[in-house]
């Protein structure tokens, strides 16, 4: 029995796009959490004025921007690998359904409706 990724992708779309909801929650809060703790971290050490402080907030900083940018474009790139598959190219609108729903839930119209 083969394995059908183009009746599997319409058949999930709405848990799909439920999930590509959560991922783009996540891609939009965690840089404004990257801002937020940042910015608080560089106050605390202005205001105490030790050179030590600032270095390690910057340190700090630096960590949380590259974590931050490493999860806004794991998304993207799992499924740019996931296109390069044979497997999946041989029936590309199945996995084209299951990639717009994933990282474009708002573009995503596969059979939402049905699916609850």
């Amino acid at each position: 029995m083969e394995f059908d990724i183009a009746g599997f992708c319409k058949e999930t779309a709405g848990i799909l796009r439920l999930i590509g909801w959560g991922i783009t929650l996540i891609k939009v809060a965690i840089p404004v959490l990257i801002i937020v703790i940042g910015t608080l971290d560089f106050g605390k050490a202005v205001v105490g004025s030790d050179e030590k402080d600032i270095k390690k907030a910057a340190g700090g900083l630096g960590r949380r921007v590259v974590a931050g940018l490493a999860i806004f474009f794991i998304p993207s790139i799992i499924m740019w690998l996931f296109g390069l598959i044979t497997v999946y190219q041989a029936s590309s609108e199945g996995f084209v359904t299951c990639k717009t729903c994933i990282l474009t839930p708002w573009k995503c119209t596969a059979n939402v409706d049905s699916a609850y």
